[in-house]
């Protein structure tokens, strides 16, 4: 029967298909709409644009357009011809100046003048203001090179004098026999054109050939290149001067994004530090070098996309959620007819789930080891488990329905129980369990753990409290078993330590008792010879190694009980000091010289003295005792310290016959020697006293021949 319920799931996955189908769909024609109506306001943009271009170059045609024939006209007038002949007439030269005069202010130019074929400006109509033309040299113009070739001029450039910019319109004059005598030029302002487009909203620009913007509506974008001027480009213009001593043209920040090949585009550029995006519809100018760009702001053609967007989306929206409304109107009519087909059969699996989970439920609760009781918010007995009656031997219905004091408290533990009663009543439950003793019925003791936590009814309300009950009779009845066993293998362990002992007692004394040994005989030499001082420091160093062998025998066997209570802050100058002091006759007799290098500034060491020296003295004999088959003239014994990272390391280096790497670690293992009659525990206890320090003893093989062993130990905290 649970198979229903899956089977209309599944038939609805077709219809989810459907509608995310349908959403992509919808998704796409909102998307297409958009761009529909963003093209369409492109086009509609563009074409307003050319048709305000064509406005533009209209103007700028007028503007330029009626200047065109003024220096024609009057390169035919009689003085200037005359003054071209008689340049040094002074009266012929005021008539023409006045003659050009009159005729700018009637054609409403910027200046009109007359050039000789040298370049130098013979008459100007500015010839009475500050900046008057005449007699400068304008030899370097194109606009005067192209005139005197016979051509007309055009030129748009900063005046070498005024140092405003204007364009420039040039015409020959001939002579009688068609020679060319000099020109005569107009200068026209652009400036009333460039007003004008400074109060339009959007940008208008004039570039010349090289991409260099000369006039624009958007002050800091002149003389900027929109391309790269190549460097015969630059030069050109350098030379002619036609935007003053500027030796670059910055590139704009413009950049095509698209339509670049064509005469609309859409640029994205900065104005004041923001970035904008224009749809630029550039246009060349009739008869000159320029190009006429108008540009108007992009924004619009993506707020008609944005627009168009909205209105698709909410159209598509709308038939969607109207879709969506009989869709589900049409299931739920369904899922009723469903459902009241399906109570029944539900009604009927539900009552058998639920049965089914109470055999379930109480089977496992049968099967648990753990006993489970639980008591509502009077402390009244509501449910126990059969382990729980296993374990007081009292059955379920002798306990339910039971106030305190129950039947399963110990007689003896009455007020124990009582406490952690009370506690749970209060709300503070020993939730990390406590153990308690408890009286079975047949009268035996039981010891259980019991952990007590809040039981939350459906509605979250605190209903009462569950109880989970372990015994722990035989784990505490075996506990005790494992200390007696602990007991009496410490008491074996001590045996074994009495062992060490005595083989430590045995190597550890040997050294001591080999000095007592030479210095009595010392003293017994010293004595025939009668040298008294001598005698006296013999006897005074056998009384110190006497001391020392007690001294060892309290220490090693402190060491065997574990003990570091000999520890003292000693410094490793004096540890050094003490071990080669003890072994000055193994050293002559082995022609060793030892090399001591100390640092200075060296931490002192928090360490048992003794132990600590005996280990130096072991390390140092081993070396003497690996150098005897090296010739004298070739044994070394170097001993350095150095700190390292909040520890010491002390370096003990021979030049003596080496360590075998095939036996490794085995060297610190107990009663390994390769020395004959040695026992094999001394680098074993050097390594055991260094442990017991917090610290380590190792070995490497040295460079050129022989071993490095290195003590590491903590330093002594401040």
């Amino acid at each position: 029967m649970p198979a229903a319920p899956v089977a209309r799931q599944g038939r609805r996955w077709p219809g989810a298909a459907a509608w995310v189908a349908a959403l992509a769909l919808a998704g796409l024609a909102v998307a297409l709409v958009g761009e529909w109506a963003a093209d369409r306001a492109a086009r509609s943009q563009a074409d307003e644009l050319r048709r305000a271009a064509e406005v533009q170059r209209a103007a700028l045609g007028d503007a330029t357009g009626r200047f065109r024939h003024l220096p024609f006209a009057a390169a035919l007038h009689p003085v200037v011809l005359a003054l071209l002949a008689r340049p040094g007439d002074a009266a012929l030269r005021e008539r023409a100046n006045r003659y050009l005069e009159e005729l700018d202010q009637l054609a409403g130019a910027e200046a009109l003048y007359l050039i000789d074929a040298h370049g130098v400006t013979l008459a100007a109509s500015n010839w009475a203001l500050p900046h008057s033309f005449v007699g400068q040299s304008y030899a370097n113009r194109p606009y005067f090179t192209e005139a005197l070739q016979g051509r007309t001029g055009r030129f748009y450039g900063v005046g070498q004098t005024t140092g405003e910019p204007g364009l420039f319109l040039s015409a020959p004059v001939r002579g009688p026999g068609g020679a060319v005598l000099g020109v005569v030029t107009v200068k026209v302002s652009l400036r009333p054109l460039q007003e004008a487009w400074r109060r339009a909203v959007d940008p208008i620009l004039l570039t010349d050939a090289r991409g260099i913007v000369f006039l624009s509506s958007v002050p800091q974008w002149l003389y900027h290149a929109t391309r790269p001027v190549d460097a015969q480009g630059l030069a050109q213009v350098r030379r002619d001067q036609q935007y003053g001593p500027r030796a670059s043209f910055p590139r704009l920040p413009w950049h095509i994004v698209s339509g670049g090949d064509g005469p609309d585009s859409l640029v994205a550029t900065q104005i004041d530090g923001r970035a904008r995006r224009f749809l630029a519809v550039s246009e060349p100018v009739d008869e000159l070098p320029w190009t006429l760009t108008v540009m108007a702001d992009h924004a619009q053609v993506v707020r008609a996309r944005e627009i168009a967007w909205l209105v698709s989306l909410l159209g598509v929206s709308l038939l969607l959620l109207t879709g969506l409304y009989w869709r589900l109107r049409e299931r739920r009519f369904a899922e009723q007819r469903d459902a009241r087909r399906d109570l029944e059969v539900r009604v009927k699996e539900r009552t058998e789930a639920l049965g089914e989970a109470h055999a379930f439920r109480k089977a496992m609760e049968d099967a648990l080891p753990v006993g489970m009781r639980a008591r509502d918010a009077e402390g009244r007995i509501t449910y126990v488990n059969p382990a729980f009656c296993r374990m007081t031997g009292f059955a379920a219905e002798e306990l339910l329905g039971r106030l305190p004091p129950y039947p399963y408290w110990h007689p003896d533990e009455v007020e124990h129980h009582w406490q952690h009663y009370d506690a749970m009543m209060q709300g503070r439950p020993a939730l990390a369990g406590h153990e308690a003793r408890l009286r079975h019925r047949d009268g035996q003791d039981v010891l259980a753990m019991i952990y007590t936590a809040p039981l939350i009814d459906a509605d979250g309300r605190h209903a009462g409290w569950m109880s989970s009950v372990v015994d722990v009779t035989e784990q505490r009845r075996a506990e005790g078993q494992q200390r007696q066993n602990e007991a009496q293998l410490q008491h074996v362990q001590r045996l074994a330590s009495l062992g060490e002992m005595a083989s430590t007692l045995a190597h550890e004394l040997n050294q001591p008792l080999m000095a007592l040994s030479n210095f009595a005989s010392a003293a017994k030499a010293f004595a025939r010879q009668g040298e008294q001082a001598l005698l006296a420091q013999s006897l005074d160093e056998t009384i110190e190694q006497a001391q020392r062998s007690a001294e060892i025998v309290r220490r090693i066997r402190g060491f065997v009980r574990q003990r570091t209570a000999g520890a003292e802050d000693c410094a490793v100058a004096t540890l050094v000091a003490e071990a080669l002091a003890l072994l000055r006759g193994e050293l002559r007799e082995n022609q060793v010289a030892p090399v001591v290098r100390m640092p200075d500034g060296l931490p002192l060491l928090r360490v048992d003295r003794v132990l600590l020296a005996q280990v130096l003295l072991n390390l140092v004999s081993n070396s003497l005792h690996a150098m005897r088959a090296v010739p004298p003239a070739q044994r070394s014994l170097e001993i350095e310290a150095e700190r390292l990272d909040g520890r010491v390391r002390i370096h003990v280096a021979d030049r003596g016959s080496g360590i075998d790497a095939a036996i490794g670690e085995q060297v610190f293992a107990p009663f390994f020697t390769t020395r004959p009659g040695g026992l094999g525990l001394g680098l074993n206890i050097c390594r055991t006293i260094a442990e017991a320090h917090r610290g380590r003893l190792f070995f490497q093989a040295r460079p050129g021949g022989g071993t490095i062993f290195t003590l590491e130990l903590p330093i002594a905290p401040p």
